[in-house]
């Protein structure tokens, strides 16, 4: 009796050992697995981590591209603005000291300083010559007739930054009503009211790919008449005998947002006087490179911050 009660008493703890080792050996699966789990989250942890870092780096990388050409365009836009300063106090007869140690970096301009201007006028010529005479003033030496204001003042030099190029964008257009192959435009150049541009596009451009359109405006040529309409402004384009296309400004652009060529500070006229034919000398010098970026001989034009200004498809020809 006592054998037969030990030899079930044996085989219960028998059943149960091997029970629990079942469920240690489960439990061990269990917890390799969650470790095995745990090192390739880390891992993937990780690649995360050094992607981002490459996202991070190349994004930085690109904005300081940006600044720097933010920052050339600006530096123009004072050198500009220094220029102009210089000239009106040359003008209006102003000297300009050089500062010791300073290189000069504005353009040549002559400087006459003209001669100082009498102290007081002179006395008016006495009715009595019985009353003794006064003593006489030295006379001044009159001003040399070159050094009138505005005499000493050379113009800038005839190249792409006299133009006065802008982003504008089309919001009316429709076909001139005397005219067949012209567009009349209206064209937001950021200023108080759209102007009205005429433009020869229709056997190039389909007039729904027109409206609300982004563009290139050159807004300093002389106003002219076409038609009977006066057309105040020309849209730039890349061009060929056979098809023309709009140059497009770069995404993210405005009205009104000014169109820089790099290493020409801009100095645009107010107008362009055809008789200088400004415009025509410059001309011959722009295209598009291999890339499709408009340029001025090997220079680009850009929106500063935002990019160059491009062609669709049209490589190495004429921008007019």
């Amino acid at each position: 009796m006592l054998r037969a009660g030990f030899g079930g008493v044996l085989k219960v703890v028998s059943h149960r050992t091997g029970l629990l080792s079942r469920q240690t050996t489960g439990r061990m699966a269990t917890f390799e697995r969650v470790l095995s789990n745990n090192q390739a989250a880390e891992e993937l942890l990780a690649s995360l981590r050094e992607e981002f870092k490459a996202l991070k780096n190349e994004k930085a990388a690109a904005r300081i591209e940006e600044l720097k050409v933010e920052n050339a365009a600006l530096r123009q836009q004072v050198e500009a603005a220094r220029s102009k300063l210089i000239a009106l106090e040359v003008q209006n007869g102003k000297p300009q000291i050089a500062v010791p140690g300073q290189v000069d970096t504005t353009p040549a301009v002559t400087v006459k300083v003209e001669a100082k201007q009498e102290a007081a006028a002179k006395p008016a010529k006495q009715a009595d010559d019985a009353k003794p005479p006064k003593e006489k003033k030295p006379k001044k030496e009159k001003p040399a007739a070159d050094s009138k204001p505005g005499a000493a003042v050379e113009e800038p030099p005839i190249d792409v930054g006299r133009l006065d190029m802008r982003v504008g964008k089309i919001v009316e257009v429709s076909r001139h009503p005397d005219a067949d192959s012209l567009y009349l435009e209206k064209i937001d150049c950021g200023e108080s009211a759209p102007r009205t541009v005429i433009s020869g596009l229709v056997k190039f451009v389909p007039i729904e790919e027109m409206k609300d359109r982004y563009c290139v405006v050159l807004c300093n040529l002389k106003p002219a008449k076409m038609r009977g309409i006066l057309s105040e402004a020309m849209v730039m384009c890349a061009s060929t005998p056979e098809k023309v296309e709009i140059l497009a400004p770069p995404e993210g652009s405005v009205p009104g947002d000014l169109v820089h060529v790099e290493g020409y500070p801009r100095v645009p006229d107010a107008v362009m006087n055809p008789k200088k034919k400004i415009f025509e000398t410059v001309a011959p010098d722009l295209r598009t490179n291999g890339e499709l970026v408009a340029c001025y001989k090997d220079s680009t034009f850009v929106v500063p911050g935002k990019g160059p200004v491009k062609a669709q498809s049209l490589k190495n020809v004429n921008v007019k």
